[in-house]
């Protein structure tokens, strides 16, 4: 993580603690934890890569799995210690974990590597830890539904008017710092999806499974402009396997 993107991160901790944990965001609550449990099961040691306050490890350790937080802000960290709920934590980057390579049977990376900026040094880590046969679980923005620019248009010049999901520039590697509520700025790196599935691939992490759910009902019925847009997926989830 770059000198200036950890330092937004340590800044704006406080913006992400208290709006997408302990149960105020409805994607984590309704979309991804229960999705999360499904692909985790059977599970006994677990890392957790970009783990933030805790908020996955905990629900993982819930099934009494030895679960592991990686996690490069200070400030996430001090709230996950307060927190505990049986998993541990250690503080270093994802593309330089601290363990011995085969260590674990399941990674999860949750909305993260879109913030990353060495994904191909991070995905090789992941693989490297993973024992042969691991099960990497791996949960993005979707790269393209997702794509800085795109957004709800409403198009009011062909008669009769329509309404229509624009997609921004797809196929262009981006960086950016978005606004993302006043005073709070996170930056963001795009890549077009076939940068993630072509990475994987090259440190032998082989898709099983993909999935792009649409917006759970309890967060359209927060964000009323999404209602016309139930069909566009906020999230993509790819489960992959270590050959």
């Amino acid at each position: 993580m770059t000198g200036e993107n950890r330092r937004l991160w340590e800044a704006n901790a406080p913006w992400w603690i208290e709006n997408f944990t302990e149960g105020v965001d409805p994607e984590y609550q309704d979309q991804i934890i229960p999705l999360l449990r499904s692909e985790v099961a059977g599970g006994k040691r677990l890392l957790d890569v970009g783990c933030g306050e805790g908020q996955l490890a905990r629900v993982i350790a819930e099934s009494g799995a030895d679960v592991i937080g990686v996690e490069v802000t200070t400030a996430q960290l001090d709230i996950a210690s307060q927190r505990r709920g049986g998993a541990r934590y250690v503080q270093a980057s994802s593309d330089n974990l601290p363990f011995a390579s085969g260590t674990f049977d399941t990674a999860v990376v949750c909305l993260v590597f879109e913030h990353v900026d060495l994904l191909d040094e991070s995905i090789a880590e992941i693989a490297r830890v993973l024992e042969p046969g691991g099960r990497f679980c791996f949960f993005l923005n979707h790269p393209l539904l997702q794509t800085p620019g795109s957004g709800w248009i409403d198009d009011h010049i062909i008669d009769p008017p329509e309404q229509y999901w624009r997609i921004g520039a797809y196929l262009v590697e981006t960086e950016s710092i978005e606004e993302v509520q006043p005073g709070v700025h996170i930056r963001f790196v795009h890549r077009p999806l076939s940068v993630y599935v072509n990475t994987l691939a090259r440190h032998g992490l082989t898709i099983e499974a993909m999935v792009e759910p649409e917006p759970p009902e309890s967060f359209l019925a927060r964000a009323p402009e999404y209602r016309l847009a139930h069909t566009v997926p906020r999230l993509l989830y790819l489960r992959t396997r270590k050959q």
